[in-house]
């Protein structure tokens, strides 16, 4: 089985470049995307139906949204994580499928420490720890997937000094990400690459892909019954390449059969 997680930055703009990628990765069992950018109605639903896949989407026009492509059809649907009705962000999808509960999540950016997005991203990282403690069994399958927007180690930044300060590697950020593995998540990635230089995000801006300035935000994180089955995690450099890729690359896990 393979667990994916992508934010394509737009899905009606990257579609074929999805689409592309989802063949020849052997078409993954579970993929999670984020910022689709697209409401509900306008997902390409057909196209990827037609790829094998079933689609669950929760989104909203021009900004955020998540989606699962899932070989097999999902039970039990979230599109909202409580404790704010007031939240209209398209930020938040939980399924059941394939014997594993899968959480897609697109965590707020955050803008700039000290300020009211900033706060928002806290507070939004406190309600998954609750959903992980109301709703969640560590002790089942489980995989925390997406656009995290947190760098958890040094080794995840290629320049750690200079992003220190920055919502991406702040020590809030670091600590709330521990607080997801104190849960009980492991981080996959690292049962198979010990070594830095590793990233998922490079920005747009000053050759930073090529120069290869990047941070590992993206994630697959996973309870114990997965990482004892966990064989593989790649990330797919090679999709960040070209005019018209996403700012961050896909993360691919890999495990034996689950259902075992």
């Amino acid at each position: 089985m393979r667990i994916a997680t992508w934010n394509v930055n737009s899905i009606r703009a990257r579609k074929e470049r999805v689409l592309e990628w989802l063949t020849r990765w052997q078409l993954p069992e579970i993929v999670c995307l984020q910022e689709t950018k697209v409401t509900d109605e306008a997902f390409p639903r057909r196209e990827f139906e037609e790829a094998g896949y079933c689609v669950t989407v929760c989104g909203q026009k021009t900004y955020n949204g998540v989606a699962i492509l899932s070989r097999s059809e999902p039970s039990q649907v979230m599109r909202r994580l409580a404790g704010d009705p007031e939240d209209s962000e398209a930020r938040f999808l939980s399924v059941h499928v394939a014997g594993v509960h899968v959480l897609c999540l697109y965590v707020p950016n955050g803008q700039v420490v000290g300020s009211e997005k900033f706060a928002y991203k806290c507070t939004w990282l406190s309600r998954v720890r609750n959903f992980l403690d109301a709703q969640c069994d560590a002790g089942k399958p489980l995989a925390l997937c997406g656009d995290l927007n947190i760098a958890p180690e040094a080794r995840d930044v290629h320049d750690p000094e200079g992003w220190e300060d920055s919502v991406l590697f702040h020590p809030a950020m670091r600590r709330a990400f521990a607080s997801l593995c104190d849960w009980g998540l492991i981080d996959p990635f690292r049962l198979h690459h010990a070594e830095g230089k590793l990233y998922s995000w490079w920005d747009y801006r000053q050759l930073a892909f090529p120069k290869n300035k990047g941070l590992r935000i993206d994630h697959i994180l996973v309870t114990q019954p997965l990482a004892e089955r966990c064989t593989d995690v790649a990330i797919d450099r090679e999709t960040r390449k070209g005019k018209g890729a996403s700012d961050h690359a896909p993360v691919i896990a890999t495990f034996s059969d689950v259902s075992a």
